[in-house]
Formats: structure tokens, sequence, C-alpha cells
């Protein structure tokens, strides 16, 4: 790899991985410059820091230099961009950052996690767990990580990268899953089950993606794989020559008093997180790790400082009666497991688990069905969509009836505009009781930490029989240390 100073265009430089690809090339002492139609925060100010905002929004064909040694296209950017129109012209080598990223890494063990669900905590695990013991390696991640500045790193001497595969497709001008272009010697699978309907409009076209990138691992390569997932281990288990398949399932574990536990050989193991599927998550990482020579004592040490990814049921806040947590969830099982593991945490306390349709395949009536049953686990179930993002994707309307006939469950609340959403939050008693708010946006520009702020600080009603036990259970104690005392 050659340690040449290099000029990189970023032709839609805005997005969450396309700005941390431009923060770490600029970081690598690269020429990086780059253009948008629209960048918002946290992107607008981390470029800004970094001294490669572009001076001005929108396209401009003069950012296109001959000299450039790379013009990296981001999915957001189309055919007829008008930067990319000039650097075809110029026949400049055009990437899109999955296959940008291979050519940074072609040297290098290339370990990619795939799947409809799980893959940014795997990822974020294996990160978590190799920097632990000061590992040098590379990597790409979908979500902001604790103790890590950029998502993205690429160095010249890192023998490993570490990267989050998405099925999506890679650019305008290249239709194909973007984990196809990573070429990995070792993958993961950790779920299949439908997801981006506007691309994949048949389910067999997005399994077809899977398979396609586990036809590709080459000899003496690895599949690790979810075996509790029958499409995952459709694919799986086929026979690939000389390409070694390791099974893995949830690891043991317990919840006690609102803490899960691994169950290990030596004992119990405390955790940050929670949820079933992170137990899968969690072991899946595991199987990688030990590839990497990490032993099961070095990852059982390592792990209990996890604290997860930003976005995956990640804590707003918390007081001696409510617990708040946000997540990323939008596909159907993605939906399910979180609801899921919020009420495995404290079954005791009621769940408001509050979904936003924002997605277009979860706005589209045809898929919506596919959401049958996924808010089950909820003692409350919540959904928000707004119209206004309907209209904007140019998708018909959906009414409130058509929405609780696909979630099944008569009982659901609907809500369409921001201060519906607020005004039903904080009039509920949250006494005794958690909240989850699940979605790839905002719930129509809600501040979702200030308005976990606001129902933490509001007052509770402790019903009557439970004011009467805590009364009595403060006067037991008090005789107790009465008596000790004499």
């Amino acid at each position: 790899m050659s340690n040449s100073p290099q000029k990189v265009h970023f032709i839609a430089i805005g997005g969450a991985v396309m700005h941390n690809l431009a923060l770490a090339l600029h970081q690598k002492g690269y020429q990086v410059t780059g253009s948008d139609d629209e960048i918002y925060d946290p992107a607008k100010s981390r470029l800004q820091s970094a001294g490669i905002l572009p001076d001005n929004i929108g396209w401009n064909e003069e950012n296109i230099k001959e000299d450039l040694d790379a013009v990296i296209l981001g999915m957001h950017a189309r055919k007829e961009n008008p930067e990319l129109l000039k650097a075809q012209k110029l026949g400049l080598k055009i990437y899109s950052f999955p296959e940008y990223v291979y050519e940074q890494s072609k040297e290098k063990q290339r370990i990619v996690i795939a799947g409809s669900h799980g893959k940014t905590s795997i990822t974020s695990i294996i990160l978590h767990v190799l920097k632990y013991y000061n590992r040098n390696f590379d990597y790409l991640v979908g979500a902001q990580i604790e103790g890590f500045d950029l998502m993205v790193k690429l160095s010249d001497d890192a023998p490993t990268i570490i990267i989050e595969g998405d099925e999506y497709l890679s650019s305008a001008l290249e239709m194909r899953s973007k984990f196809l272009f990573y070429h990995p010697h070792i993958a993961l699978f950790s779920g299949i089950a439908w997801d981006h309907f506007n691309v994949f409009p048949k389910f067999e076209d997005y399994v077809k993606a899977f398979e396609e990138l586990a036809d590709g691992l080459p000899k003496a390569g690895a599949i690790i794989f979810d075996e509790t997932d029958n499409m995952v281990d459709v694919i799986c288990e086929k026979e690939r020559e000389d390409v070694n398949k390791v099974p893995y399932k949830a690891h043991p574990y317990e919840v006690k008093n609102g803490v899960s536990y691994l169950l290990t050989d030596n004992g119990k193991v405390p955790l940050k997180i929670f949820g079933e599927h992170n137990m899968k998550n969690l072991n899946g990482a595991k199987k990688i790790l030990e590839r990497l020579a990490i032993t099961e004592e070095m990852f059982y040490e390592a792990i209990q400082s996890f604290s997860g990814a930003a976005k995956r049921l990640e804590k707003l806040g918390e007081n001696k009666y409510t617990q708040i947590f946000r997540d990323f969830a939008h596909a159907p099982s993605k939906v399910e497991a979180t609801t899921k593991a919020g009420k495995e945490l404290q079954p005791e306390r009621q769940l408001i688990a509050c979904y936003e349709l924002h997605t277009y395949s979860s706005l589209n009536k045809d898929f919506l069905p596919h959401y049958a049953e996924k808010l089950d686990a909820a003692d409350r179930a919540v959904v928000f969509y707004s119209p206004h993002t309907l209209e904007i994707k140019k998708m018909p309307a959906i009414s409130k009836d058509e929405i609780k006939k696909a979630f099944g469950r008569d009982d659901i609340e609907v809500f369409t505009t921001a201060e519906e959403l607020d005004s039903f939050l904080k009039s509920q008693n949250w006494y005794n009781s958690n909240l989850l708010l699940m979605s790839s946006g905002t719930f129509g520009g809600t501040d979702l930490s200030q308005l976990a702020k606001e129902i933490l600080e509001m007052p509770v009603d402790i019903p009557e029989g439970e004011k009467t036990a805590v009364k009595n259970k403060k006067s037991s104690k008090l005789r107790g240390i009465f008596k000790r005392k004499k």
C-alpha cells in the first residue's frame, strides 16, 4: 500500500459512514475534499473541525480535477450527478465506499459481519475486546462506539480488518450489496429476515445476496453462523469445499434484579447489555475472537465493560421506578427481539414500547403484515408514523386501522404527530414502568434525551397497597436496627 499522499474526493460526503471514512483518510494524511446537497450534525461539525467541510452545499463539477487519485461515490448520489459525470468523462477511478475499503485492505485478513440484525452489535463487541487487549486492527462499523473516535479506521500496518457488512446496495453505479465487495476470509451470518423492500422486492432476491456472500468465501475460509436461524442454517450448512462451518447460539445466561449474567464454567459474568438476541450476538463475536487468539478467559474479562453501541438498547436514563431505552430497531425481526429484551430485563415492570414506521419497507402496505405480533411482548404498544414522510417518499397514505390490523393488536396506540406522542407519554403514570423507543428516525423531530429527562422528573402515583407495603418494610428495617443497637 502506498505511503504517498493521495487526493480523494467524496460525492455525498455527509453520510454516516462516508464522513467517517473521509475523516479516517484525512487523519492518514490524504488530501480530502467532498460535496453533498445536505449535511447535518454530527457530520457537519466533525467535518468542519477537521477543515474538510465543503464551502458550499450542492454539487459542482468544478470540484472534480484531473489530479484526483480516487472519487468515492455515496449511495445518496444519483447516476446523473454532475460531479460523477465529470469524473467519468475524465476517466478517474470511481469507487463505492465498500470498493474503496477493499482496495485499502487487500493485504489484510478481512472479517465481515453480515445479517439482517445484530451485525452492528457483534462488530462492536469484537472491536471492544480487541481494543481492551491493545490489538492492532482496522475496522468499519455502522454506529459510534464508546472508546472509538471514528466509525472507520484504515491503517497501513494492521494485519486484520473487522467490517460490518451491510446488504444494502453500494452506489448508483454498483447496484449490488455492499458486503459482496469486501471479499472476506471469514464471514459471520447473524440472521436473515426480509428487509429493504424497496431494493429487494422479493424475499428470494434478498436471500440470494447472502448466499452469494457465502459462496464467495475462499478455501480455508470460515462461515460462522446462528444455527437457530432457519434461513441462515440453510445457506451456511451448504457444502463448500474447504470452508469451515462454525455454528453458534445464545450463550447460557440468567437475569437477576435487572442484570444479565453469563453462566460459565468458572461462575457468573455480569454484563451491561441484556436480551437473548444480545447473548447470541455476544457468542457470535466470541467465535470470531477465538480465531484472533482471544481465549475464553480473556473474552469474559473484557466483555464485562462493554456497554453497547450507540442507539442499540442505549439507556437514556433511569430513576428508582423507571428505565428508558432507545434502539435503532426498524425491521420486524429487530423490533421483536428488542421488545422481548426490554420485557425480559424487568418482567415485573410494565413495558411501554414505542415504534416508529420510518423506512421505505416499514411504510409499505404490502410489507406491513410482517410486523404481526412483533410488539406482543410489550404491555402497551405504541406506533408512530408521519404522514409527511409518506408524502416525501411518494407513498400511499396508511390508516390507523391498517396499522392495528398489521400488528395484530386492537389495543395499539397510533400517533401521527410528535405533539400527540409527547402528550401521551407524559400523561402516563411511570411508577414501576419502563419505556422503549425504537426508530431509525427521530419520532418527528423529538429530542429523545430531553423527553427521557422530563419523564424521569415527573412525579409518580404509587398505589395505596404498595405504599403500605413500603411503609411496613421501612418500619421492619428500623425495628431491626433498633434491636441491634439495644
